[in-house]
């Protein structure tokens, strides 16, 4: 693995942002909207509950970690849909770029638009709505991490998919976020889920950051024991998700499936 090879995959989204600068509004716009629908919806039921329970820190602040991972997996998968949608991704492996080589330029560019899109949360919840992500302390930077490296793990997982099915199951990407969300108990314990829902929360590095989300907040902090395991978890993906694409990649040369690539199908 090169650092230039991995360095020109990333200048190359550079130059794609710099050429239509329209690319930068999904960054934002989706964000933003999350931010504002959820931060009224906050400040309602906080106008209920009155000041005794911290709704902003445990609500808001919950919708601006489950979209950092929702944009830190999209701006992997979306870097990757770039080659797709212009069919460079034949040109890009006709040079000496390994795969290593790649995948380290996506997650790169994972980490660029997504601390774009934290900003503009972290901007807009803080002026419009009073949150402060300061509320959380340092014990939950670690957790931050987990949900971090869970994105990039979901993006190149997203990117072996398209590459084995097919441009066209680029939409089977695009819900995983929501899909996980019920599961990992992002606005309430896992305690509520049923039994068989539970069991696969407890599978997912997300569902302890936010029980360790909700116990900074009620005063009780991070257990140390769910950080270890979550980031055990979550290690565990990203080797996973990486040998999946590679082993996907190496299928698509072998059986020429890559020479056919095309905008429309593979098979």
């Amino acid at each position: 693995m090169r650092a230039s090879r991995t360095l020109a995959i990333v200048l190359r989204q550079i130059y794609l942002l710099r050429g239509s600068p329209t690319r930068l509004l999904p960054m934002i716009a989706w964000v933003a909207i999350d931010i504002v629908l959820w931060g009224f919806i906050t400040r309602y039921l906080s106008a209920l509950t009155g000041p005794k329970v911290n709704l902003v820190a445990s609500i808001l602040g919950a919708v601006l970690l489950w979209d950092f991972l929702g944009r830190v997996m999209q701006g992997v998968t979306t870097a990757f849909f770039e080659d797709v949608w212009s069919r460079n991704f034949l040109n890009i492996f006709a040079t000496p770029l390994t795969i290593a080589d790649y995948i380290g330029g996506l997650v790169l560019t994972g980490i660029g638009t997504s601390l774009l899109g934290l900003i503009a949360m972290l901007t807009l919840a803080t002026t419009v709505f009073g949150f402060s992500f300061l509320a959380y302390g340092a014990a939950i930077v670690p957790f931050v991490l987990v949900l971090f490296v869970t994105g990039i793990s979901l993006g190149i997982l997203g990117a072996a998919i398209v590459l084995r099915l097919g441009p066209a199951s680029e939409w089977l990407i695009w819900p995983i976020p929501s899909l996980l969300s019920p599961f990992v108990g992002v606005f309430y314990p896992l305690s509520t889920l049923p039994g068989w829902m539970q069991a696969i929360g407890r599978c997912l590095a997300p569902s302890y950051v936010f029980q360790a989300m909700r116990g900074i907040v009620a005063g009780q902090g991070a257990n140390a024991g769910d950080l270890a395991f979550a980031v055990g978890l979550s290690v565990i993906y990203l080797l996973g998700a990486c040998w999946v694409f590679a082993r996907v990649y190496r299928f698509a040369l072998r059986t020429g499936l890559i020479a056919r690539y095309s905008a429309e199908t593979a098979s």
